[in-house]
């Protein structure tokens, strides 16, 4: 099984910054997308920024200039780079991952989720 790994939530002030990392490990061939989506009480989840592998990448317009999107193809890492952050960010943000598995047997992985709480 393909499994994620976040860390770097936690509770910062508006205007502060996070960076939340995602490890993928297990029996992986190749990850072909790497996404951050992240869910707030009562909304509907939602995807926060998403990354090829070959460098491509997406952002919600909510976030578009405050937050980054990175990955290390080498060791199945993906980064987002969370700046000017304002209450509206708070959600628990999910790691999610697609490619395929050692023996081409294809995977949408997930993590469990970290905190963010941004307070005013």
């Amino acid at each position: 099984q393909v499994q994620l790994v976040e860390s770097g939530g936690g509770l910062v002030q508006a205007g502060g910054s996070l960076r939340l990392s995602c490890a993928a490990s297990g029996g992986i061939r190749v990850i072909a997308t790497m996404g951050w989506y992240r869910q707030a009480p009562g909304k509907q989840r939602e995807l926060v920024a998403a990354i090829s592998s070959g460098g491509g990448t997406n952002y919600a317009d909510s976030v578009k200039g405050r937050f980054t999107i990175s990955r290390d193809n080498a060791k199945n890492t993906v980064y987002l780079q969370m700046n000017s952050l304002k209450p509206d960010d708070t959600a628990v943000y999910y790691c999610n991952a697609k490619g395929l598995e050692s023996f081409f047997i294809p995977f949408d992985a997930w993590g469990q989720g970290t905190v963010v709480t941004v307070s005013s």
